[in-house]
């Protein structure tokens, strides 16, 4: 039995019926992402690179291998690609000549946005039919689930390989 789950049948099912659709919305979110990379002509982890630059402006490479999970050595292969496709500027960073600055070019967001705009306004739609109280408890749901990802992943990249018992 999963921590947490009562033995009350009405909650064990509504747990059940929350992580059931929890997996279905984070894999469909994964094959929502494939074919925007793909309609884009880039990879998923190019256009994870490229959401997080739109985010942060600007970042380093080690900054985002960190945030895509993957080598510096593919980091620097993917920015020297986006950069040549015209997505990036790369500066050196005055403080640290070693380290290059990475910044999204802004004339490519609109192009970058374009394909979720749709998607963008459903959920604008969606949205307006939760109070603020429903929407308050989606962001404090969603801010603990990244949370968790973000130890998990601190775990996985640690090589911690023990499974966690409750």
């Amino acid at each position: 039995m999963i921590a947490g789950m009562s033995h009350e049948p009405a909650r064990a099912s509504a747990i059940a019926d929350l992580m059931r659709a929890g997996r279905e919305t984070a894999r469909l979110s994964m094959v929502f992402r494939y074919a925007i990379a793909d309609r884009l002509g880039l990879t998923v982890s190019d256009l994870e690179c490229l959401d997080f630059l739109a985010d942060a402006g600007s970042a380093t490479a080690g900054q985002i291998a960190e945030r895509t999970n993957l080598t510096t050595g593919a980091v620097t292969s993917m920015l020297r690609r986006l950069q040549q496709a015209g997505y990036l500027t790369a500066e050196r960073d005055p403080a640290d000549r070693r380290r290059v600055i990475v910044t999204l070019r802004p004339e490519r967001t609109a192009e970058l946005e374009r394909p979720y705009e749709r998607f963008a306004e459903r959920t604008a739609q969606l949205i307006e039919g939760y109070s603020v109280e429903e929407i308050t408890l989606l962001v404090r749901h969603n801010d603990r689930m990244q949370a968790m990802y973000l130890a998990e992943l601190d775990r996985l990249r640690s090589g911690d390989t023990a499974q966690q018992t409750a």
